[in-house]
């Protein structure tokens, strides 16, 4: 190995690596000068001295600092706590110190809460405005909204939402989609949990998937005023297991968007806690599921009618008030709402009226209710109006009786229409008021369309029928019996009655109704 010779003795071998003790540098005993000394060592050789150099000098500063706070252990207590090096002149506060502050600053804004009625009882451990001012800010953006002190303390939660960077961005975003302003005050009442919902995350995927339902973009606002809960919901919980136990018992899929956007309060049942019981308790009374779809689909909120609160009692006072078992799935197939409604006062009143103007029985009331169930929700007043118009036409108390008892429409048809039909019928087909005692059902039958081009036909063939055998058949049965020479004996018709199997048809447009309004209100 080539030795290189270096003043004083010394000898180094002509290695990677630099030795790490080099007297005659670090002590400067060397008599060379720097530049002499440059020129006789490799340039490799100087960066890697002096880099030795330095880490000398380094760890002599650390040892001599590290020197200097064991021996003075005083004035090392102010450096630990100096920010930024030892030339910083702010102290950063110990976490005892800042956690006492943050303490009396909430104790601040819990008085400020409690000097304007609001109890701050849950607001333990909820991120709340560090000052006062802000949190006035948040309650006076609150009173803008309608909201009050009573409201808050329904919902104090509501507190923790910042301003700026939850309420104006959910509320922005609700007008956006067609939330109307003026109804912000109930929406937030329902729910106010939707003020600390991020747009992007929770509230976009709700949107998007109502949509999906074939829920119309114009209709989503009123989706939202009348159900804003289902903002919370989430999208692979109850609101897809519901829709798809609708679609499964036979709700069609085109209908799916116009039942949400009637009743929304469906995306938030449980199937097996509400829907599913509710479907198959209709089924036990005789409704098939399919006539049960059928009904959801024209009437969605019956789902929402209480099974043991409303449905099942309504149901026992039906029976209670003589209407037969075997009948309650027409009745409730022709008017749903009377299983929702609070019925037991209302047979006990239209009985007791019936009673008392047309002495009508308890049997007798049964089959009224039977073949008309909405006659529990007509009013006193225009059922007295069409007893006084049977009274003014000629027909006795007990005449009226029978005809009221065979068609209970007759307390609902518009007078106007009657009217017209009964001049026809007295002047034109000249018959006696004993037919229409017989068929009452005459006057729900269209003057135009239907009783003034058959009577015609009837009159010109010469022919001699009753009532029920001109108007009770289709007028492709008509037609067909117009072919006969002669009558030898009346075709004997069933009464008018609901068909079941009618309702199981895909639905169609509703049509106007001859009947005038009724509501669930009774006159005094």
């Amino acid at each position: 190995m080539r030795v290189m010779s270096i003043s004083g003795g010394t000898t180094a071998p002509a290695s990677l690596f630099a030795r790490t003790e080099m007297p005659i540098l670090a002590l400067g005993y060397s008599k060379l000068s720097a530049t002499a000394l440059a020129l006789r060592l490799p340039c490799n050789c100087m960066r890697r001295m002096r880099l030795v150099t330095k880490l000398k000098y380094s760890v002599a500063d650390r040892t001599s600092s590290a020197s200097s706070h064991v021996d003075s252990p005083a004035e090392s207590r102010p450096v630990s706590r100096r920010r930024g090096g030892g030339s910083s002149l702010y102290i950063r506060p110990s976490l005892s110190v800042m956690k006492k502050d943050r303490e009396e600053m909430r104790e601040k804004v819990y008085e400020f809460l409690r000097g304007i009625g609001i109890v701050p009882d849950e607001l333990d451990g909820l991120e709340l405005p560090v000052t006062v001012d802000v949190m006035r800010e948040r309650i006076d953006f609150l009173h803008s909204l309608g909201l009050t002190i009573e409201d808050i303390n329904n919902y104090p939660l509501v507190l923790g939402c910042s301003v700026k960077k939850n309420m104006i961005p959910v509320l922005d975003y609700l007008g956006k989609l067609g939330v109307r302003k003026s109804t912000f005050t109930q929406f937030l009442r329902r729910y106010p949990q939707v003020l600390h919902a991020s747009v992007v995350v929770d509230l976009v995927p709700v949107i998007k998937y109502l949509e999906g339902m074939d829920i119309k973009p114009n209709d989503i606002p009123c989706v939202l005023e009348r159900y804003p809960e289902v903002l919370g919901f989430k999208l692979e919980g109850t609101m897809s297991t519901s829709v798809a136990y609708l679609v499964g018992i036979g709700v069609s899929r085109r209908e799916v968007g116009g039942v949400l956007t009637r009743y929304p309060e469906i995306l938030g049942m449980r199937v097996g806690r509400i829907i599913k019981p509710f479907v198959e308790f209709l089924e036990s009374l005789g409704i098939p599921r399919l006539a049960v779809a059928r009904l959801i689909e024209k009437k969605p909120y019956i789902l929402g009618f209480g099974l043991d609160e409303k449905v099942k009692p309504n149901v026992k006072s039906l029976e209670e008030f003589n209407v037969r078992r075997t009948l309650l799935p027409s009745i409730i197939a022709q008017y749903p709402d009377i299983i929702g409604i609070d019925l037991e006062p209302k047979l006990a009143n239209q009985r007791s009226l019936l009673n008392t103007v047309l002495d009508v029985d308890p049997n007798d009331f049964g089959r009224i209710v039977e073949k008309m169930p909405q006659v529990v929700s007509l009013t006193k007043g225009p059922m007295l109006k069409h007893v006084d118009f049977l009274k003014d036409c000629g027909f006795s108390l007990e005449q009226m009786r029978k005809m009221i008892v065979g068609c209970p429409q007759l307390l609902a048809l518009n007078i106007d229409i009657m009217k017209l039909s009964f001049d026809y019928f007295q002047i034109d087909m000249k018959r006696s008021l004993e037919d229409l005692v017989i068929f009452p059902a005459f006057f729900t039958y269209g003057l135009e369309s239907t009783v003034k081009p058959r009577h015609k036909v009837i009159a010109k063939k010469g022919l001699k029928c009753s009532l029920s055998w001109m108007l009770n058949c289709s007028d492709e049965k008509f037609e067909q019996r117009m072919e006969y020479d002669t009558i030898d004996m009346e075709e004997m018709e069933t009464e008018p009655s609901f068909d079941m199997n009618s309702l199981m048809q895909p639905r169609n447009d509703e049509s106007g109704s001859d009947y005038e309004d009724y509501d669930d209100s009774d006159d005094d």
